[in-house]
């Protein structure tokens, strides 16, 4: 089994996160890993409502922007301010897999929920990451 030397560790900024934070952290001690913090903002344009509404552009900044201090704030309470922060646009399983593939990594660590009912039928994003990425995943079970 060869070592995790480069972990992306996955967030969608809701409270969840710290506790795959925490998970990718101590896998990172037991190989001495770098990690990278991941966060996809994932725009959809809403309906114009009137000339007031700010361009796209400014929007889809603003987002990014506020990504990026959230993900500064939990990266400060994992202990990993050091670490490298990475807010990408777009699809979130495709920015995922090419994050990966970009920074070489050897752990994709994400968060993943129980479903049931219907929600066993839709294809979720850790089900395309397991079967896309070009590493280990390792989907963290939340409740």
């Amino acid at each position: 089994m060869r070592d995790y030397k480069n972990i992306l560790l996955v967030v969608d900024l809701s409270d969840d996160s710290q506790i795959i934070g925490e998970r990718a952290k101590a896998i990172a001690a037991c190989y001495q890993s770098e990690i990278t913090l991941l966060h996809v903002v994932e725009y959809v344009p809403v309906e114009p409502m009137g000339e007031a509404l700010l361009p796209t552009v400014q929007i889809e900044g603003e987002l990014v922007e506020r990504a990026k201090l959230r993900l500064a704030e939990l990266a400060a309470r994992l202990s990993l301010s050091n670490s490298r922060q990475v807010v990408e646009t777009g699809g979130i399983k495709a920015e995922i897999i090419r994050a990966a593939q970009r920074l070489h990594s050897d752990l994709i660590v994400l968060g993943s929920r129980e479903r049931h009912g219907l929600a066993i039928l839709l294809n979720f994003t850790e089900d395309t990451i397991l079967h896309a990425a070009p590493c280990d995943v390792l989907a963290v079970r939340l409740h």
